[in-house]
């Protein structure tokens, strides 16, 4: 990394080195330099489309316990030994199934009124904005205007209060959003045999109707790979979703015929993220129980657990040497591989959204706040419209360490300037970029957003130590996003720091001019080169 100095974790973040010590790469000699090399030869003008995403294709997650206030995961930055007490049973702010309350953080409700908050979310539109969350597994809804009670009814963990739920309407209102979310399934949900009742999804879908709101799409329940964790009762398998299912898919064709079904919404199934043993119900099942009855096939991808729940062993996690590497920021692709393989033995033809992603799961590792998170960011929006996954929903809009905004300032993050680019650049068409051998090197095309004819190209280089080379046919616009240190919070456009305005408006996304010939992509860098005048038939 040229003597770049850093933060380094897992190993290396307690003391300031070299980044060599711990970054993976290319090695001696297998990069690309200037004047080493064939140059790798992009031709926009002849780019062939491959597919389309979804105009909301970049979305953004808010979780429910964000929205009635509760404990999230604890963010790295809170002082040690702030964690809160175990919280009693019925406790509406108690952990998830069960789990440790020390990785938690008390959390007041989320002002989605907040001028910058809205702001900063707008940039991003259009999008989905997904309202869910294992919390929301176990939220009652309270529909009434009464203030929540001090303990949630029986069979429920949280109260989610009709001034709340208004709150997130009028956000994606304010934001070119639209609502996704997924509904309550705990035991208050159920009848005395056990099976799901729509009573409590059928009053918050009333609600939003009657507050000129609609959602758009969702999930019947969050990820029922962890049925249990998530609130569901002991022993639940996929012949019980199945049964439950049934019965919402009644409710959602009947009382909200305009919602997309997405299903059924499951993690970490075909790596190491799921321990042997953890109790699960594979999406392969559900599928099989349930037959074709999903409007679009979703799945939540991360290429590993944090530190904090290092308790699922260390294959579920990763270390920061690794975060540069093709094997690291080719996990996304192979999450997707394997939840497309499903659909297409089970519901062929069926689009594919993945409804939560990030860095990693259990609220991010300490570099996902960073710049060298971008590189995994960028090149998994990259990698999955180049497959075809419709809709891609970052994990959260501002929480924890992998949420795109601080969530104490709402200071945008380097994945939140990655965010604005590509929503700046990248239309919703889908391009052959072409071929390249570069090792570190990858490359991404789509029709350039607002302008016919017009291309971007997405040139991620992922070598800490070599630059590589592009040959240019025409004239280019350029976006190259760089940091000083790849653990930097903040990230640079054509080497000037991206910040917000003293009024909070966003700077500028100014590019830089790149004559026709060898564009050079210095190590550890972000570039966009726009082409305006490509003149793509596909683009036209």
């Amino acid at each position: 990394m040229n003597g770049r100095k850093i933060i380094l974790f897992l190993g290396c973040w307690a003391e300031l080195l070299f980044a060599a010590t711990c970054f993976a790469g290319p090695g001696p000699g297998q990069g690309q330099g200037p004047g080493g090399t064939t140059p790798t030869k992009l031709a926009p003008e002849t780019m062939a489309r491959i597919g389309t995403v979804d105009e909301r294709f970049q979305s953004f997650n808010i979780e429910a316990v964000e929205v009635t206030g509760g404990r999230f995961w604890k963010p790295f930055s809170s002082v040690a030994g702030a964690a809160p007490a175990a919280a009693s049973p019925g406790d509406k702010n108690a952990a998830p199934g069960g789990m440790n309350p020390s990785l938690y953080e008390y959390r007041p409700p989320i002002d989605l009124s907040n001028a910058r908050l809205r702001k900063l979310a707008a940039a991003l539109g259009p999008a989905y904005l997904r309202v869910s969350g294992t919390w929301m597994n176990s939220t009652y809804f309270q529909n009434s205007d009464d203030p929540a009670p001090a303990t949630p009814p029986t069979g429920f963990n949280s109260v989610l209060t009709r001034k709340e739920w208004k709150g997130v309407v009028d956000f994606a209102h304010a934001t070119n959003a639209k609502l996704v979310t997924s509904f309550a399934i705990s035991a208050g949900t159920r009848d005395a045999a056990g099976v799901w009742t729509p009573e409590q999804a059928l009053q918050l879908v009333a609600y939003t109707k009657s507050i000129g709101g609609s959602i758009a799409a969702a999930e019947f329940m969050n990820e029922p790979t962890f049925a249990e964790i998530g609130g569901a009762p002991k022993g639940y398998d996929a012949q019980a979703y199945a049964r439950d299912f049934a019965v919402f898919r009644g409710f959602a064709k009947s009382d909200a015929p305009g919602m997309m079904v997405l299903g059924p919404g499951g993690v970490g199934e075909g790596t190491a993220l799921v321990p042997a043993f953890m109790h699960t119900v594979s999406s392969e099942a559900i599928l099989g129980a349930t037959g074709p009855v999903f409007d679009a096939i979703s799945y939540h991808s991360y290429g590993a657990v944090s530190s904090r729940c290092a308790a699922m062993g260390a294959a579920a996690g990763t270390a920061i040497g690794a975060a540069l590497t093709d094997e690291w920021l080719s996990r996304g692709e192979r999450n997707e591989s394997y939840y497309a393989a499903l659909r297409d033995r089970f519901e062929p033809g069926k689009p594919l959204w993945n409804t939560e992603t990030a860095q990693a799961a259990c609220g991010g590792d300490r570099w996902a706040s960073t710049f060298l998170d971008s590189f995994r960011y960028l090149n998994q929006l990259g990698s999955l419209a180049k497959r075809g996954v419709q809709v891609h929903i970052h994990n959260t809009l501002a929480a924890s360490d992998y949420g795109l905004l601080d969530e104490k300032t709402y200071e945008p993050r380097p994945n939140y300037w990655a965010a604005l680019l590509w929503q700046k650049l990248m239309g919703t068409t889908v391009l052959d970029a072409g071929p390249t051998s570069a090792p570190g090197l990858h490359l991404y095309a789509h029709c350039l957003y607002g302008r016919p004819g017009g291309v971007t190209v997405l040139a991620i280089n992922a070598d800490s130590v070599h630059s590589q080379t592009l040959a240019i046919p025409v004239r280019a616009e350029s976006y190259m996003l760089t940091a000083k240190e790849l653990l930097a919070p903040h990230i640079e456009l054509n080497g000037k720091e991206l910040n917000l305005d003293d009024d909070d408006a966003l700077t500028r996304l100014m590019s830089t001019m790149e004559e026709p010939g060898q564009v050079t992509l210095p190590p550890a860098s972000i570039t966009f080169l726009a082409f305006p005048k490509a003149r793509n038939a596909s683009c036209k």
